[in-house]
């Protein structure tokens, strides 16, 4: 099926010789190629055009694609050429990617590993812990698997079953996999020291985060006070003007901070509470491979196993360098949960770090020689448009959407999203996105409405960005692909905008799969 395109219309003007193209009045128009035979599919364009020109919108963008998954096909496309930051919604192509190319099986591998030799209990080497990306490696929210109290505590045994109870050399947190800037260049400066900005590292742990615990003042404008980090982490110093705010007022502060540097600026409020009462917020690890070793010497010298030098790291574009033997002896493997697993996690929870992490994995499988985000990208991009996918505007800058300058069209995300649901791996896929109205960070979303349970979308959002992605059923009971992109609406219409999407959610489950409308609207 083909689609007849819009062509913006030329005026002539008064006495002029040129003409132009008055695509702010273009309205959206039908394909001729067959009647439009589906009220559903009017009613929704009318929605959107109305949210388009509504007091929360008509500043700024909204796009919108439909595409049937069976065979790619778009059936509705409004403003879906242009290219529009895609907030954390860019994590379903991401994932996608990953177990399209990694498959179900695939796991990351951790390993604990020495060089040198073992004589009389005395380990004349050094002690690695080898990383390979695992993103998820110490995490709390995997059922089985160890945390990072428990990690360490395996490492340490593993170390005393290889008979070592001294090491004459380093403990290494080895994150040399990846020996260039891991963090993306375009990412919010003001982020890069929070956990939700936490920088990726060959060798991550605890999801590279440590909490800092306040004391807040007994009255509104007081400073509040630093108690302790945790996990503890006392080369970390800090610059703290945080001070205390009315009750209920939640997490205003910012960490200011960048990779490999242990100076950290604490600004913001934090809420007024009891007396003796603390409050907690996340911030990112910044060299994540140190406090892998960092920490694993501590449970070391705890069970009476002595270190001779301070902990190292390696990777990241640090240009550290050690004396090693050609051979490690390896004494402990630690596989992560399958990629299903990490893939959820990175969809429910939205987890920036994961995404991260599974671009560059991804982008290794598919080639070797890949050494940047930026080459990891273009790896990804070339994968899709390989599968004849239509990539003009795709203009991403990481995985996870936290780049404000990183850009694609919802027709990118539709035929991504589209080409995934002919894959082998589908279902698998599918079953990682959260449910609207159900589950993950859509869980809230057009609840009591025939949208919930029906849609499994990813949201994302980024200042002035609303935007969700998935799949849903047709009334017909026809697969479909979904985009929506809401760029620079209002100041404050953040509540308008939600109510207008949820309505939108509820015509996109009364549509028929065979219905064709190509609606697109041309940029201003």
């Amino acid at each position: 099926m083909r689609f007849l395109r819009l062509f913006a219309l030329k005026y002539a003007l008064a006495a002029a010789v040129c003409l132009f193209a008055d695509v702010a009045s273009l309205n959206a128009q039908p394909s001729n190629k067959r009647p439009i035979d589906s009220l559903a599919t009017q009613h929704l364009l009318a929605q959107v055009d109305a949210f388009q020109g509504s007091p929360a919108t008509r500043f700024g963008t909204v796009a919108l694609s439909v595409r049937r998954v069976r065979d790619g096909e778009e059936l509705i496309g409004y403003n879906a050429r242009l290219s529009l930051p895609s907030a954390s919604t860019l994590k379903l192509i991401t994932t996608a990617t990953a177990l399209a190319v990694l498959g179900p099986n695939f796991t990351y591998t951790t390993t604990l590993e020495y060089d040198g030799m073992v004589k009389d209990s005395v380990l004349t080497g050094n002690l690695y812990v080898r990383g390979s990306g695992d993103p998820s490696l110490g995490s709390w929210r995997f059922p089985g698997y160890p945390d990072v109290t428990t990690l360490l505590k395996n490492w340490t045994d593993a170390v005393k079953a290889a008979g070592i109870r001294r090491i004459q050399g380093l403990v290494v947190g080895d994150a040399s996999l990846y020996d260039d800037i891991t963090t993306p260049d375009t990412w919010p400066f003001g982020d890069l020291g929070n956990y939700y900005g936490a920088s990726l590292s060959a060798l991550n742990i605890n999801e590279n985060l440590y909490r800092v615990f306040f004391r807040p003042g007994k009255s509104v404008h007081v400073p509040a006070t630093v108690l302790r980090t945790d996990p503890p982490v006392p080369y970390i110093t800090f610059r703290n003007t945080v001070t205390t705010d009315a009750a209920n007022t939640g997490d205003q502060v910012n960490i200011y901070g960048v990779p490999f540097m242990n100076q950290q600026w604490l600004t913001g409020k934090v809420p007024l509470g009891e007396p003796g009462n603390e409050f907690s917020v996340k911030g990112a690890l910044p060299d994540p491979a140190y406090f892998a070793a960092y920490a694993l010497q501590n449970q070391l010298t705890q069970n009476n196993i002595t270190v001779s030098n301070p902990p190292l790291s390696l990777g990241g574009g640090l240009p550290t360098t050690i004396p090693v033997s050609a051979k490690r002896t390896i004494i402990n493997q630690y596989k992560s949960p399958t990629l299903p697993l990490l893939i959820q996690q990175t969809n429910f929870q939205s987890i920036n770090l994961y995404a991260e992490a599974l671009l560059r994995t991804t982008a290794l499988a598919v080639n070797k020689h890949v050494r940047t985000t930026e080459e990891s990208l273009e790896a990804i991009t070339s994968f899709w448009k390989a599968k004849g996918v239509n990539l003009d505007g795709f203009r991403i800058r990481d995985g996870s959407g936290l780049s404000t300058v990183g850009a694609l069209t919802a027709d990118n995300m539709t035929g991504i999203l589209s080409a995934m649901g002919r894959d082998k791996n589908f279902p698998q896929y599918y079953e990682t996105i959260p449910i609207v109205g159900q589950t993950g960070t859509v869980r809230s979303l057009a609840r009591g409405t025939a949208a919930a349970g029906n849609i499994r979308a990813k949201s994302g959002s980024i200042e002035g960005v609303r935007a969700y992605a998935g799949y849903f059923t047709a009334a017909d009971g026809e697969p479909m692909a979904f985009c929506i992109l809401v760029n620079k609406f209002t100041p404050g219409q953040s509540r308008t905008v939600t109510n207008e999407l949820e309505k939108i959610f509820v015509s996109l489950v009364g549509l028929k799969g065979a219905d064709s409308l190509n609606a697109e609207k041309r940029e201003k």
